[in-house]
């Protein structure tokens, strides 16, 4: 039994219209998921299955779409969330400043970072979460945190270009 909260904002969304996207995570992991209004959500699954039920539900509350968060059921792919309020020493200015960094210019910096390595991104409250390949989230996350630290755009852009060229070839 797995037991975690998600915000009530996000209840809605794991839910789906009619149950649907509830229904849909539950066959895909041979789970049963319970979700109460104020996003108290237990989980029952055996083994492997419950565990990435776990992880399903658990993009889907950091602000992820059901279908991405369902790509978690594959064995290549995984999530990572990393708090920001580590990067900001929990200042609100901060924490906006930082975030605008992350999301850039009508979404470009997230955009640019998304396509380069494949990955999602997903900037949900205090939080910066991805989904993606293994091989790849290690370059995105990296370049999330310098971004984080204040490096230049360009400067994450290239480092991102050269790591992905070394993990294709």
């Amino acid at each position: 039994m797995y037991e975690l909260k998600i915000p009530k904002g996000r209840v809605g969304c794991l839910i789906g219209k009619k149950g649907e996207i509830k229904k849909i995570i539950e066959r895909s992991t041979k789970s049963r998921i319970r979700v109460s209004r104020e996003g108290d959500v237990e989980i029952e699954g055996e083994g492997l299955g419950g565990f990435i039920c776990e992880k399903i539900v658990k993009a889907v509350g950091r602000g992820f779409n059901p279908e991405i968060a369902l790509n978690l059921v594959r064995d290549d792919y995984e999530l990572e969330i990393i708090d920001i309020k580590e990067f900001c020493a929990g200042s609100k200015k901060k924490i906006i400043r930082v975030k605008s960094r992350l999301i850039g210019s009508e979404g470009k910096a997230r955009t640019i970072i998304e396509r380069l390595t494949g990955c999602n991104i997903c900037i949900y409250g205090k939080t910066v979460s991805t989904i993606g390949r293994v091989d790849r989230l290690s370059v995105c996350h990296r370049a999330i945190e310098k971004l984080l630290h204040g490096s230049p755009h360009g400067k994450v852009y290239g480092f991102v270009e050269r790591e992905m060229k070394r993990i294709v070839i």
